[in-house]
């Protein structure tokens, strides 16, 4: 009974400051991306303070998303110091009760925080990226000036004896839509013989929809055109799986949008990768609540210096950038997503095991 008191005690203080660490990190990110955003964007056509409070506004779950494994390494050290500076943890052990019992509403915690963030969270998350994206498309108009290089892959249609590659600066409505289109076209031989900027090309039944059309010639003057329809036979599904990022695209809907990316023989290591990714989520924070344990335990009791706290700091930022890094890989196909999202969250957690048992068990 001494024990299931203690542990609710234990984890509803873990969810009070987790409570406190988002409400703190979200001000922050809000108020640096709205900073940010209105720097980048204040001289676009469509640009207003109050859009940029909303775009920052639903921007916000994807920057908080990628903040959960710092929260919960804080938030594990926090209560952990606390606990040993008022001497709970000291009466805790004194009690019977050992490391591994007391630690375990902390681990909970941060299990319900993975699954929410996976499930809840990331969701939100790739909703509101979808909408940032659409408002930044509608602030730009068909302004050329302000155009940055392409965020998206290239496609290439072969359609009879013509061959074009497409790109564009934004794409919209699930990758059909695309704004700020470039469309090269090639001969036979290979040499390009026409290109056509679009202010969008929008992918129909069997053509695309240009409007809003420059056409450029070798040796010929630039020829404007309202619009231009070209024939294509790209699908829309397929268009959408090829261009739509994985970062838009929500956990539940990920493992459809692999199937039908395999279907059309399109590579699914970007999705693939961000799906172990998003289901490792829990046990990352879980090994993130570990380091914190390694380095906040002893605290008082030993008189660590505060080297100590850093170095847990320094773990942790760590084994985040190694995750990013490794999930890149993931994405580019240089390692197996399976492998690159896995093995540095189990390595972590076996670390941190391994050195809870040193201190603890010797």
């Amino acid at each position: 009974m001494m024990f299931g008191t203690l542990s609710r005690y234990f984890f509803r203080r873990y969810l009070a400051t987790t409570g406190w660490f988002l409400i703190g990190a979200s001000a922050i990110a809000f108020l640096l991306d709205f900073s940010e955003t209105a720097g980048r964007m204040s001289g676009l056509p469509g640009y207003t303070i109050g859009g940029g409070i909303v775009m920052t506004a639903v921007r916000l779950p994807l920057i908080l998303q990628q903040t959960i494994p710092f929260v919960a390494l804080f938030v594990g050290m926090t209560v952990l110091i606390g606990l040993n500076r008022k001497y709970e943890l000291v009466v805790t052990r004194a009690a019977g009760i050992s490391v591994w019992q007391f630690m375990f509403p902390f681990i909970a915690g941060s299990l319900v925080l993975g699954v929410l963030t996976t499930t809840a969270l990331n969701p939100l998350a790739a909703w509101g990226q979808r909408q940032a994206l659409l408002v930044e498309s509608d602030w730009r108009g068909e302004n050329a000036v302000l155009r940055k290089a392409p965020q998206i892959p290239w496609l290439r249609q072969i359609s009879g004896r013509d061959d074009v590659i497409i790109g564009a600066q934004t794409v919209q409505e699930n990758g059909t839509k695309l704004i700020d289109a470039v469309l090269i076209h090639f001969d036979s031989s290979g040499r390009v013989i026409l290109r056509q900027d679009a202010a969008t090309a929008k992918l129909e039944d069997g053509y695309w929809q240009l409007n809003g059309v420059v056409e450029r010639k070798p040796g010929e003057i630039p020829l404007r055109k309202a619009s231009v329809q070209l024939r294509t036979n790209l699908k829309q599904d397929f268009v959408q799986e090829r261009l739509t990022a994985p970062e838009t695209i929500g956990f539940f809907d990920l493992s459809n949008r692999i199937a039908a990316a395999k279907s059309f023989g399109i590579s699914t290591k970007a999705l693939e990768t961000q799906f172990n990714s998003l289901l490792s989520q829990p046990l990352l924070l879980v090994a993130m609540t570990l380091i914190a344990a390694t380095v906040s335990l002893k605290f008082s009791r030993f008189n660590q210096s505060r080297s100590v706290i850093l170095g847990g700091i320094l773990s942790g930022f760590m084994l985040y950038v190694i995750t990013v890094l490794v999930k890149a890989f993931g994405s580019s196909g240089v390692v197996p997503p399976f492998v690159a999202t896995w093995i540095p969250v189990v390595v972590a957690m076996a670390l941190g095991a391994t050195i809870l048992l040193h201190q603890e068990d010797g």
